[in-house]
């Protein structure tokens, strides 16, 4: 491990005061999935462990793939809920920088059961772990855990165990933290936005369903909407309105739950689009910097951005679609 005498550089002034590098388990990947165990390490300036703090979340519901995460419905069925653990999560996440292997996954599961519980979570900015050891460069086979974990030395004991993965992630922050002030790397951050309005979309059973970690009789909602009536009439233009059957996709978080914002758009007359390409008309992102595949696109496409506010307002006043849209089959 490196220790503050290493950094030959002075540390920089930018960097954050204090982290809580954090892990949850939950019971599948999709909106609608829970958390099941949480853990933080918060540490300080340096990346020296302060303190940490781990609990089972009662989902309310069947926990998902227990072969992965080991934690079966009896084990969690006399653990709190999410809102009667929230304060404490809330008081090791202030004033911190949330730090987390994939950090969107674990920063989108919390901002989802906060808004469940009407609770704004007190989280500003994350760090990906796995967007600076690309900054850093680092010789890794690939970017797993386990992965990032044996470059720096240290061992995984329970993988998948909340509070271990976070000790885990915690060791490894550190000296990953020191090499990027000695080279004078720019953190990754990225801004979080806290969602402030939720709806759980009704789940439907489907039999024979097969999920993501390969087990039957999983459910998912389906988000399948029918097509857009109008057609699209090209890109957004800044200070006009936007117009029925343009093309809108959408990337990274959102103050308003996604499907809300989606399916307000749909409401509008738009197309919702779920990746960007030369035909979209438009991209709503609050990170407009962020490196991610659909904004990287739209700058090469010349597609127009806006934020999500903007977005809303926009929103307010959709022009008709200056073509009729051909009317709906008969089913008779």
């Amino acid at each position: 491990m490196l220790d503050d005498r290493q950094t030959a550089a002075p540390w920089p002034t930018a960097y954050p005061q204090g982290y809580a590098v954090v892990d949850v388990e939950t019971t599948g990947l999709a909106r609608d999935d829970r958390i099941i165990s949480a853990a933080v390490y918060r540490l300080d300036a340096r990346g020296n462990v302060e303190d940490h703090w781990y609990s089972l979340v009662n989902p309310e519901r069947d926990p998902g793939p227990v072969w992965i995460h080991g934690l079966t419905s009896d084990v969690l069925e006399g653990a709190p809920l999410f809102p009667e653990v929230a304060a404490q999560l809330s008081e090791r996440l202030a004033d911190r920088v949330l730090v987390a292997h994939n950090a969107a996954f674990d920063w989108s599961m919390l901002a989802r059961e906060y808004a469940r519980a009407a609770v704004i979570a007190p989280v500003q900015q994350r760090l990906c772990t796995i967007a600076l050891s690309k900054e850093l460069r680092l010789p890794l086979p690939n970017h797993k855990l386990e992965s990032l974990a044996a470059h720096f030395g240290v061992v995984q004991e329970r993988a998948h165990h909340a509070l271990d993965d976070a000790r885990v992630l915690a060791e490894a922050f550190r000296p990953s933290l020191h090499a990027a002030a000695r080279d004078g790397v720019r953190l990754p951050l990225l801004e979080c936005r806290p969602l402030t309005e939720w709806s759980d979309s009704p789940v439907t059973p489907r039999i024979g369903y097969q999920s993501s970690y390969g087990a039957q009789n999983s459910w998912r909602p389906s988000r399948k909407r029918p097509a857009c009536p109008y057609p699209n009439p090209g890109r957004y233009e800044k200070e006009k309105p936007l117009m029925q059957g343009m093309r809108v996709a959408f990337s990274g978080d959102t103050s308003v739950d996604r499907e809300l914002l989606e399916d307000r758009a749909v409401e509008a007359g738009l197309h919702v689009a779920t990746s960007v390409s030369r035909l979209t008309s438009l991209l709503v992102t609050n990170d407009p910097d962020a490196a991610t595949s659909k904004t990287v696109k739209a700058k090469s496409f010349g597609t127009p951005i806006v934020d999500e506010s903007a977005f809303t307002h926009l929103l307010r006043d959709v022009a008709a679609s200056t073509k009729v849209p051909a009317p709906t089959p008969s089913s008779e």
